[in-house]
């Protein structure tokens, strides 16, 4: 199923790559380690956002969704926002 946050999720792994790719051409360079550290932060930044955007997309609109319907699905919406809240 297709997510509203889908979009920017792409948006911000493909930033997460560059930076990646940039802390690798840094490193070939021998970069001082500071600046290495400070790219490796944007990287994890840009991950952890992307993830939690993916997240609470999916607990707003796929559990939502299967939070009102009745019986099994239902009760497996649970399971699987209990599943997914640990990635938080």
């Amino acid at each position: 199923m297709h997510q509203p946050s889908h979009p920017e999720v792409v948006k911000r792994l493909k930033r997460a790559e560059g930076h990646l790719r940039t802390v690798i051409t840094m490193i070939r360079h021998e970069r001082p380690c500071l600046e290495l550290a400070q790219q490796l932060q944007a990287i994890e930044n840009a991950i952890v956002n992307a993830k939690k955007a993916l997240i609470h997309d999916h607990i707003s609109h796929c559990i939502e969704q299967s939070l009102n319907a009745p019986g099994a699905k239902r009760k497996s919406a649970l399971k699987e926002f209990a599943a997914i809240a640990k990635y938080l």
